[in-house]
């Protein structure tokens, strides 16, 4: 464990700044200028205090001292809430995990298809017509995970990590830059305080759940900080080390998030695309969000695996201990390439991680729906993984007792996520299903 504040602002950086940036404009839109910002605040300080709290109760009994450590968010789970709730959460946590996998699908292939019709048009013409399928992009993507699924586990990503990271910080600037230029293109701000009109009340609501979802999707580290902490190195204690990264990471990805969103509701008014960079297709500079769109594919090749890894170790540590006599779970052959270092094959990471990129992928072609995907999985694990488990976990470490002050304020926070989530999850599955039948 040699992890540092900044190889854990790099893993969270990784984790965050992803498909969510990209919603955040059209986010914005729905809701208005006034309530948009506001909302990404206060998903920013919901996620910052869940961070602290999970922080905590990395080690038991005490958080800065306690001889037991976590190594992931369910053995957290475990360990201060016991088995029946690590078996339930367990469940959260893998949805989280497999559901991001199929979103940065969806997004990477309309990176790619984005980059495929920019080169079409403008070598036949923009009057050519330039249809690209989503299918092979996908495909593609999936093929480059099954290769990377390889790494054997989450402490050999550090390098994919910081490669990631820095495509992140070029997208999000790049996306920020040319809203700038179109804002001041127009020479005024589009957009009104209410956000985009409808034609009933009741479709607003929808569109303003779904807004929150895809808010709520841009903040998902909560699952990986566990991981993440247990790569830290001692003393100075984790918990300390991970306050100031998730200080450190919420700030940097918060502002990106108002810069971006603002500017892009700025430059397109009710016309803001669900995927701010989709917006600049014909746009002059298309270098450059070719290029903006090329760094959005690296940057979720990398946050594809930071999320996959731990879902990959906690069915393999299952299968091992649950049949640990196996040669098929249990051994690994050498194998050596031209040009590589030694590299220890396994069987089942072989066929276990080859089948559930195959999956993600397959399913992210059925329902390829970029702003409803991502609200319906914010709606499901938000919640849960980011506010119930967090605070539940915290009154055990610190045996809160019932009905002070505390327990009531902590307890209230719950129940209030516990509303918007909903909110969130039933607008967004109402958005799927208006899509796919129309």
């Amino acid at each position: 464990r040699t992890g540092t504040v900044w190889t854990a602002v790099a893993h969270i950086v990784t984790g965050v700044i992803g498909s969510g940036v990209l919603s955040l404009a059209w986010s914005i839109a729905q809701i208005g200028w006034i309530a948009g910002p506001l909302a990404i605040l206060l998903f920013a300080s919901v996620t910052l205090l869940s961070s602290f709290l999970l922080s905590d109760t990395y080690r038991s009994p005490d958080p800065e001292s306690g001889p037991h450590r976590s190594s992931s968010y369910l053995d957290a789970v475990n360990m201060h809430k016991g088995v029946g709730n690590g078996r339930l959460c367990s469940v959260f946590v893998n949805i989280c995990l497999y559901g991001f996998g199929i979103a940065y699908i969806i997004t990477a292939s309309i990176s790619i298809r984005s980059i495929q019709e920019s080169a079409c048009h403008h070598s036949k013409g923009n009057e050519e017509t330039c249809y690209v399928k989503d299918t092979y992009n996908m495909l593609v993507f999936g093929a480059i995970q099954v290769v990377l699924s390889q790494i054997p586990n989450f402490r050999n990503i550090e390098w994919l990590s910081i490669v990631a990271a820095i495509m992140s910080f070029g997208y999000a600037f790049i996306g920020l830059g040319l809203a700038t230029d179109k804002v001041n293109e127009n020479g005024h701000f589009k957009g009104n305080i209410r956000g985009v009109p409808t034609s009933t009340g009741m479709e607003k609501v929808w569109l303003v759940a779904q807004a929150l979802g895809d808010i709520a999707f841009s903040y998902p580290f909560s699952v990986i900080l566990i991981e993440i902490q247990d790569t830290l190195k001692s003393p100075p204690a984790e918990n300390v080390t991970m306050r100031r990264a998730s200080t450190i990471s919420v700030i940097i990805t918060t502002t990106f998030y108002l810069c971006c969103g603002c500017a892009g509701y700025a430059a397109f008014g009710n016309d803001t695309p669900g995927n701010l960079l989709t917006g600049f297709a014909s746009y002059k500079l298309y270098w450059l969000v070719d290029f903006a769109n090329a760094c959005i594919v690296i940057h979720l090749v990398g946050a594809y695996q930071v999320y996959s890894q731990p879902l990959y170790a906690n069915v393999e540590n299952w299968l091992r201990f649950r049949f640990p006599d196996s040669g098929f779970v249990n051994y690994a052959y050498d194998l050596k390439l031209p040009l590589l270092p030694n590299f220890q094959l396994s069987p089942l990471r072989l066929c276990f991680r080859t089948f559930y990129v195959a999956t993600t992928t397959v399913i992210a072609m059925l329902f390829p729906y970029f702003n409803q995907i991502l609200g319906v999985l914010a709606g499901i694990i938000y919640y849960p993984l980011t506010i119930y488990f967090p605070v539940e976990m915290y009154i055990s470490q610190c045996n809160i007792e019932p009905w002070t002050s505390k327990w009531i304020w902590l307890r209230t926070f719950s129940i209030v996520g516990f509303v918007v989530g909903a909110f969130t999850l039933i607008g967004s599955i109402q958005g799927i299903i208006s899509a796919k039948l129309s």
